[in-house]
């Protein structure tokens, strides 16, 4: 008989056609375990009453039934996930400054105390400010006296804090110290003792550039000059291992690159369209003249050329180690270089 959806009558006949939907999906999955024949029979007579009975004694409400329930869409989803992330598109932050000015690292501007506004200081404001432009203002001062102390991580920051009091961490971008010395442009260095109160850095910290890797695209065509690419250091003598580099290809299996006048050839062919106008000169660092590449290695190197440790110092990187190209960017939200990478 047919009842108006909404209706008393409508809502009982929507939970009798669950009950029964139930039902058959219970005997279809335990018929070849046990035999069934009172469920089989109720199904049969469409009686959902006798059906939800038999269910509640042949699969009793199980203790923190909802929670397992929670718990099984969390473990999907996270599988979910990390199936995409492992097969599609993987986030990748951009740690240095070697792709600028196509792509943008963690980074610095010199800002002094007094130039700090609202938005740079007030909790909401600042949390909202960070969100979308991935800009902090920082005023680190001592908290205690004692060893400025600074360490290196893979994430183009440096660790800074002093050593009596080694939870107070600072993470500062690389931009901000000298090369060479490692001081803090400006300011102290490692080893150096500061006071109490003393401020250690002043400045904003800018976020660098996210971005989805595209791990799928390779399938489909091969890598070709002018790719940004994403590969893996392990295994590449000179690098950090067990981390990430992302540089442009310059270079595929079987090709004779060379770097002269500041511009990239190929082949014998000029490459002017590989990257932005707006890139630096090409330079050729202690690259020895035209690099003839093996039948597995690609040639990769940074549009911040004079700023770029890449395959110029330390040689190609094998075929094994790519891990895919630059998709689009999308994270700071308030960022020119939002979107598809050139």
């Amino acid at each position: 008989m047919f009842a108006l959806p909404f209706t008393r009558a409508g809502r009982t006949r929507k939970l009798e056609k669950a009950t029964l939907d139930a039902a058959r999906v219970f005997y279809w999955s335990h018929e070849d375990v046990q035999p069934l024949p009172e469920l089989k029979a109720a199904i049969a007579a469409r009686d959902a009453r006798a059906c939800a009975q038999l269910l509640e004694r042949l699969d009793p409400p199980r203790r923190f039934q909802f929670g397992r329930e929670w718990l099984d869409i969390l473990v999907v989803s996270i599988s979910v996930a990390m199936a995409f992330r492992a097969y599609f598109y993987e986030p990748f932050n951009i740690p240095t400054g070697s792709m600028r000015p196509t792509l943008h690292g963690n980074w610095t501007a010199p800002a002094k105390p007094s130039d700090a506004r609202a938005w740079d200081v007030s909790p909401g404001l600042k949390q909202i400010k960070w969100l979308l432009t991935g800009e902090t203002f920082v005023d680190f001062k001592a908290s205690a006296s004692g060893t400025l102390m600074v360490r290196p991580t893979q994430t183009g920051h440096n660790a800074v804090w002093v050593s009596s009091a080694p939870k107070k961490v600072e993470m500062i971008p690389t931009d901000a110290f000298e090369r060479g010395t490692g001081k803090l442009i400006g300011g102290k260095g490692p080893g150096e003792s500061v006071r109490a109160g003393e401020r250690i850095w002043c400045g904003r910290k800018i976020v660098g550039d996210f971005l989805f890797v595209n791990r799928w695209l390779w399938n489909f065509r091969r890598p070709r000059v002018g790719d940004v690419m994403i590969f893996a250091t392990t295994g590449i003598e000179g690098l950090q291992q067990g981390t990430h580099y992302i540089k442009r290809m310059c270079g595929t299996p079987g090709d004779k690159v060379e770097i002269k006048d500041g511009k990239l050839w190929v082949n014998g062919a000029l490459q002017d369209a590989v990257r932005p106008a707006d890139c630096p000169p090409f330079s050729a660092g202690p690259m020895p003249g035209e690099v003839k590449l093996d039948g597995s290695h690609y040639f990769a190197c940074g549009d911040n050329s004079p700023e770029s440790y890449d395959s110029r110092y330390w040689g190609a990187v094998p075929a094994s180690n790519l891990r895919g190209i630059a998709g689009g960017v999308f994270w700071p939200l308030v960022n020119k270089r939002w979107g598809v990478v050139k």
